[in-house]
């Protein structure tokens, strides 16, 4: 079969603006695309998987009723931030839940064991690029400035901390997420700045990720795909903004910027160390001219990065998912 005719599967859910920039982008190049989002699996999508002792991959078809792909067929997976796989309600608890991870591990493992098919990025190695302190190690390695951080439950350490900083702090989550408060109000836990006078006993009901907090002089949100680089400059013109841009969309200006070569080969190093193509990666560029990274979403949002200064970061994933690009 002629790779032309082999398609690119973009799993994600109905509403996502980025997947839609990448299918248009694929359409645009002639590349046949099935979108589906998992939650369509088992009652509206169906997989069927075949693997014989004598071939080395997985056969079969995945089909949503209207459209078809051949599994071994398959060139790219884009995997989307796709919802779970919904089970009908007619099934009970607790085989409900036993039920969604069945069809989850089936639709996930079996697309990664598709010989040959490139990923953006392969969620099992997602699960571990996504890892903050690890992050850390790794961006280390590779060569990049990172800020001192502690993460703790204890109060002397977290003032030994601050002693040694003897400086201004911010406390950031560990792990992404939001709050389910109640309803349909989910509550962003935003980064923040803390005051070491503040700490008491409290500290002690959860682990704390405390770091010194950098001097900016503007943020820098890197977008890493197939070995391409993007650089989205976020100027706040707000002491939330400036303190985590997510806060105070209002008050950033937005534009490009080059990225150094160095930083460059670092963020590539880094990508390749976890076995992914893909990231958003956070910097702070102090007065300076010092970039200082924070952290590294491998699942990470870019679609406004792209409507607010042009890059082309649709263009580079449909470059890397059909082959056109290393």
């Amino acid at each position: 079969m002629s790779t032309a005719a082999r398609p690119v599967l973009v799993a994600a859910e109905q509403q996502d603006a980025a997947a839609d920039m990448v299918v248009d982008q694929l359409n645009q190049r002639g590349v046949p695309v099935m979108r589906f989002d998992v939650a369509a699996f088992p009652q509206q999508l169906t997989l069927t998987g075949v693997h014989l002792s004598t071939d080395p991959g997985w056969d079969g078809v995945l089909d949503d009723g209207r459209r078809t792909a051949r599994l071994k067929e398959v060139r790219a997976v884009y995997w989307r931030r796709p919802a779970r796989p919904l089970i009908a309600d007619a099934v009970p608890e607790p085989y409900a839940l036993w039920a969604q991870d069945q069809a989850d591990a089936a639709m996930l493992n079996i697309l990664a064991a598709l010989p040959g098919a490139r990923w953006i990025n392969n969620p099992h190695a997602d699960r571990i690029a996504s890892h903050k302190p690890q992050q850390l190690v790794a961006a280390t390695r590779c060569g990049l400035r990172v800020p001192r951080s502690i993460i703790t439950n204890d109060l002397d350490s977290a003032h030994r901390f601050a002693n040694e900083v003897n400086g201004p702090l911010i406390c950031k989550p560990i792990l992404g997420g939001r709050l389910d408060v109640g309803g349909e109000r989910r509550l962003m836990v935003a980064t923040h700045r803390v005051d070491p006078g503040d700490f008491d006993d409290s500290i002690r009901t959860t682990a704390h990720y405390i770091q010194e907090a950098i001097p900016k002089a503007y943020e820098v949100r890197l977008i890493a795909v197939g070995g391409q680089v993007f650089g989205g400059k976020l100027t706040a013109t707000s002491e939330a903004a400036g303190t985590d841009w997510r806060t105070d969309y209002a008050h950033i200006e937005y534009d490009t910027i080059a990225i150094p070569d160095d930083i460059a080969a670092a963020v590539r190093q880094f990508l390749a160390s976890y076995g992914i193509a893909f990231g958003a990666f956070d910097f702070a560029v102090t007065h300076d001219g010092r970039w200082v990274f924070f952290e590294n979403n491998p699942a990470g949002t870019w679609g406004w990065v792209e409507n607010r200064t042009g890059l082309p970061i649709a263009a580079a994933h449909a470059d890397y998912l059909s082959g056109a690009i290393a």
